[in-house]
């Protein structure tokens, strides 16, 4: 369907309908580490030792926040190069000692806990050297680097990864982490590309599709002719089950890199909110953190309040949990050493961590009581139930 812009505009300005969540959940974050290097030194980490370099979820970690706090959505981060080494290149051919590891954790997941799971490539739509990430590796279609991987290759990565998880419903598609610092236009060439390579193989999983810009909430509008809102409603799923995946974060410059929580997100998605309400889309916040101040308990739940009161957002996952953070914190700290969501988490003075500081007090406690545990990912939704 397509709005006029009277038509268009009248959308955008009414109040929200009843709003429903019929996911809800944490991202696990450990299977993009082991790569980093302070030099930049190309190839660290990399293929990397599963269960020391890097891990994709703690079976135990998993079945608490399942279990106890009754979430039933994990978002998995992974790497492209682990999973496409450099010998092969981006593509179909795929590491299938790694993949097996990765496809173990999503069964675990959505097989033995009967949650669902969103695949997550952690590139920032960069392949080749995710030593200095998110900045390091080439652009993903960019004709004018030779050592980029091109869009038809990145079609046949998705084409292969779907053809392996199609018979599992419970899996999503989170096509790419934060694409930033390229033409929107490339973005949304690479996207298509994908949806279709997706789609070929007879798929139907829901797919979430990022923006540019990080996929940041706040800028989705802004940017002129280079705004996500002038390209992303554009794409073309023929089965019509593709979400957007938003990210926000509350401190000074939306990073979630600081401690201090100061940028509201009522005001900062109300941009967003009315460009999936104009074209009739819907959205995740699959990454927004905060630490454990007043402050950022207040927007915490002003945000999560939020989805809950418009229609437009389906589904969320907090950043971050994973069982190789230790003290370290995903997010939101000033690099302090205040742990993370994953259960148990410590800080580095044997303090509580940001799980008994900030997931247990402020973000569980918004967990849906009915969410979706059964039938196919969809966006037009579910049966909702308690977990048993």
């Amino acid at each position: 369907m397509k709005f006029s812009p009277t038509l268009a505009a009248l959308a955008a300005s009414l109040p929200a309908a009843s709003a429903t969540i019929y996911f809800a959940g944490v991202a696990q974050s450990g299977g993009e580490f082991g790569a980093w290097s302070p030099t930049q030194t190309r190839g660290t980490g990399l293929p990397g030792r599963f269960g020391v370099d890097y891990a994709f979820i703690s079976n135990s970690g998993v079945d608490t926040m399942i279990d106890t706090h009754k979430v039933n959505l994990h978002r998995v981060a992974f790497l492209l190069e682990r999973m496409c080494p450099l010998s092969y290149g981006l593509g179909a051919k795929f590491n299938e000692t790694h993949f097996e590891h990765f496809k173990e954790a999503i069964d675990y997941i959505t097989i033995t806990k009967g949650a669902y799971a969103i695949l997550d490539p952690h590139n920032y739509m960069r392949y080749n050297d995710p030593s200095s990430q998110p900045f390091s590796g080439s652009i993903i279609g960019n004709t004018a680097d030779p050592t980029a991987a091109t869009t038809a290759q990145f079609a046949a990565f998705w084409g292969e990864l779907a053809s392996r998880f199609a018979e599992n419903e419970k899996v999503l598609f989170g096509l790419m982490n934060e694409p930033h610092s390229m033409p929107t236009k490339l973005v949304f060439d690479n996207l298509q590309a994908a949806i279709t390579s997706i789609r070929a193989t007879g798929a139907k999983n829901m797919i979430l599709t990022p923006g540019n810009a990080w996929s940041g909430g706040h800028y989705w509008t802004k940017g002129g002719d280079e705004a996500n809102s002038k390209w992303i409603h554009k794409l073309v799923d023929p089965v019509e089950n593709l979400a957007v995946d938003i990210h926000e974060y509350l401190d000074e410059d939306f990073s979630g890199g600081h401690l201090a929580c100061t940028q509201e997100p009522k005001k900062n998605l109300e941009g967003v909110t009315g460009w999936l309400r104009e074209h009739g889309l819907k959205g995740f916040i699959t990454e927004f953190g905060g630490s454990n101040t007043t402050e950022c308990e207040g927007m915490l739940e002003g945000m999560l309040g939020y989805m809950e009161e418009n229609e437009e957002y389906i589904g969320w996952t907090a950043w971050a949990a994973g069982p190789f953070w230790g003290p370290n914190s995903p997010c939101c700290t000033d690099q302090r050493q205040y742990g993370s969501l994953e259960p148990g988490s410590k800080a580095a003075d044997g303090g509580p961590g940001l799980y008994d500081t900030v997931w247990v007090p402020v973000i569980s406690k918004r967990v849906p009581g009915r969410l979706q545990w059964d039938g196919p990912a969809n966006v037009t939704g579910g049966v909702l139930r308690e977990r048993v």
